[in-house]
């Protein structure tokens, strides 16, 4: 291989890895605006069919349950008060069609007093290159309230 060749070989390498990067991070930042409006669908389908939401409240398996968690009364009521779901940019790590982000969440709402930071995650992101497109596998959020678990979780997404 001539050293022009390698030069083309190392750039398109790196040109993927910057692609995949970009993908990843704009299906996580998908979440707020499809889940804040309460596009269930849209939601559900950040997933593969049978993608796990994992939140210490409980664990959602597939798009069904997914699409049944945006559309609760529950999660209706978050929305009708004003809420909003941010995410801070992922520390993203790509091995070839599989993939880790790791990062924090505020689910901030609005009541009587104004707005408030209801809760703060910790978020591991599992996804997978399915047909050229990623999709999250399983998404594990721990609430930042002192647990161990919580950076446990951010701890191993950082790890070199």
């Amino acid at each position: 291989m001539t050293g022009t060749e390698e030069l083309v070989r190392a750039l398109a390498e790196r040109v993927t890895a910057l692609e995949d990067k970009l993908a990843i991070l704009e299906l996580m930042t998908a979440y707020g605006p499809a889940i804040d409006s309460g596009s269930a669908d849209a939601v559900a389908r950040l997933w593969t069919e049978d993608g796990v939401y994992d939140v210490d409240t409980g664990v959602m398996r597939g798009h069904a349950a997914i699409t049944a968690m945006v559309q609760s009364q529950a999660h209706q009521g978050w929305i009708g008060g004003g809420c909003a779901h941010m995410l801070e940019p992922g520390h993203v790590r790509v091995d070839g069609d599989t993939a880790v982000a790791t990062c924090k969440s505020q689910l901030i709402i609005h009541d009587d007093d104004g707005f408030r930071v209801h809760r703060i995650t910790a978020n591991r992101w599992e996804l997978a290159k399915i047909d050229g497109e990623w999709k999250v596998t399983r998404r594990v959020n721990r609430l930042l309230d002192g647990r161990e678990e919580a950076r446990t979780l951010l701890a191993a997404g950082v790890r070199v």
